[in-house]
């Protein structure tokens, strides 16, 4: 007769080759019986239709027919309930944590990444509104400018140049009214300058931003990924753990279907899913009257499908794209409009429901309340 112990520890070699964590410390591994010389195995798997089950199978039955009296071995597949999969995803990320190599992103900086199915839907507008109402609101933040060859930041804040080094050869980020930002679009010679990278280099080159940048203390450090599931989105998720994405969408069916791609690459990838920003969402005239110029529902649709909340409806507006031109963002001109109130109010939002990782204490609130009222 076999003993569970010795089958459990051939088991505990067999590796999920997407999370990188042996099959018995994630849970996965259900029951073991045995009749005689065969082993059954119940194998619990995230979905019943996973993309690795065959090699994960293939790799149960070699490690368990090495056992001397083991000749046959019968896998039971069964799907785990959503709990299962919750803590199975902690530990997943927990060991990305663990594995990640060290960057100057310091672990308690709330790391907002921005990501949209596909281009044009204002994503890098919101990344740059989000950013600079929270560093006008008293936060530490940086702006990484992922979208390597499609980077449209300098442009947004108005800002030209390029950026130094220290001494230490580690890049100084550019800082715009206490906003610090790293972009392409500060090292290429102007930004007409097309890059030409794929693969290999485009992560390397995000790399570069969270590993050789002298960010400095950060309360928040606002990422603008560029649209897709592509070679960054995956990087991200390799080289800075703690990040959580944001995801912008119309009201148009067509950019919502595209957007769930992005937020089933986060859920694949185990980065949080934080919310739903939709993004020109209607027109509002002088008179107050609304038009639903690229339809209606399609925020709401994708955040029902992802049981994640609707952050902010934002309409469209004529001065978003003219201010942006001129490098203006629209949260801090004097006019008022329902765009601009709009994204006050997610600026707000985002602090309340994902404050800096220091000050989700009641302890942290408060010594932030008495550190304001000393200045």
């Amino acid at each position: 007769m076999v003993q569970n112990d010795l089958l459990l520890k051939h088991l505990s070699s067999v590796y999920d080759p997407e999370l990188g964590v042996n099959i018995v410390d994630l849970g996965m591994v259900k029951d073991i019986t045995h009749e005689n010389d065969k082993v059954i195995v119940k194998l619990a798997l995230t979905i019943a239709s996973c993309p690795m089950r065959n090699q994960i199978e293939s790799e149960i039955i070699r490690k368990l027919e090495l056992i001397e009296n083991v000749s046959s071995v019968e896998i039971e597949i069964v799907e785990m309930n959503q709990n299962e999969r919750t803590a199975v995803m902690e530990k997943a990320r927990l060991r990305a944590r663990e594995n990640a190599e060290p960057t100057k992103i310091n672990p308690k900086t709330r790391v907002l990444a921005i990501g949209s199915g596909k281009g044009g839907v204002g994503k890098s507008t919101i990344s740059t509104n989000i950013a600079v109402g929270l560093t006008n609101n008293g936060y530490k933040v940086g702006l990484l400018d992922a979208d390597i060859w499609g980077f449209s930041i300098p442009r947004l804040l108005g800002i030209k140049g390029r950026i130094k080094a220290n001494d230490e050869k580690l890049m100084i980020p550019f800082e715009h009214n206490g906003l610090k930002v790293i972009s392409t679009g500060l090292i290429t010679e102007d930004e007409d300058t097309a890059l030409m990278w794929r693969g290999l280099m485009l992560s390397k080159a995000l790399e570069q931003f969270l590993q050789n940048v002298e960010w400095g203390e950060l309360d928040y450090l606002i990422i603008d990924l560029p649209p897709g599931t592509g070679d960054i989105q995956m990087a991200l998720s390799r080289l800075l753990p703690q990040a959580e994405l944001l995801v912008v969408t119309t009201p148009q069916l067509m950019a919502q279907k595209v957007a769930t791609r992005v937020a089933d690459m986060a859920k694949r990838s185990f980065i949080p899913l934080l919310g739903v920003i939709e993004n020109m969402s209607y027109f509002e005239t002088n008179e107050g009257k609304t038009f639903n110029i690229f339809g209606e529902g399609g925020g709401s649709k994708l955040a029902n499908q992802f049981s994640i909340p609707l952050l902010s409806c934002i309409p469209i507006s004529e001065d978003t794209n003219n201010e942006a031109d001129v490098g203006n963002p629209l949260i801090l001109q004097e006019k008022d409009s329902p765009t601009k109130r709009e994204l006050l109010e997610l600026v707000k939002t985002i602090e309340e429901k994902l404050p800096p990782i220091q000050d989700e204490t009641c302890t942290g609130r408060l010594a932030k309340v008495f550190e304001e009222l000393s200045k």
